[in-house]
């Protein structure tokens, strides 16, 4: 039997992003380029979990965090992908959310946003699993508020 804690790989990273859909246009953030990784990319709302947070509560807390928004945050996860951040592993799960109220209040960790269709985001991104993953949100029934 192989103990757990030498399977684990050194600075694996557990993240969320959640895709914030309003009249058929995803919420896209530019990372600061005081960011460690990414700076100047345009990604979706995301974001590292804590120790011990459950993948939901991580997307709730991101988007509060990041966007001061108010949406209806689906509890099923979209999509999940593996990537690599600074080159470490990563899993990433993504979730669904449809916008209520609000403007977005940016944190530090970004400085520009932008309500993008599909080809925009893809133009804009350079992470192609999240492109397929809005690609996918945005084709789909529209999340319910």
């Amino acid at each position: 039997m192989t103990d757990r804690t030498t399977v684990a790989a050194p600075g694996f990273v557990a993240a969320v992003a959640v895709l914030v859909l309003r009249d058929g246009e995803v919420l896209a953030m530019r990372r600061a380029a005081t960011k460690d990784a990414g700076a100047g990319l345009w990604e979706a709302v995301s974001g590292r979990l804590e120790p011990d947070e459950e993948p939901l509560d991580g997307a709730r807390r991101e988007v509060a965090e990041e966007t001061g928004l108010e949406v209806a945050l689906e509890t099923r996860p979209w999509t999940a992908y593996a990537a690599r951040r600074n080159g470490v592993p990563m899993l990433l799960v993504t979730y669904r959310a449809a916008w209520r109220a609000g403007e977005v209040v940016r944190s530090a960790e970004h400085d520009a946003h932008d309500w993008m269709d599909a080809d925009r985001f893809a133009a804009s991104s350079r992470i192609p699993k999240l492109v397929d993953a809005v690609r996918s949100a945005l084709a789909a029934a529209p999340p319910r508020p």
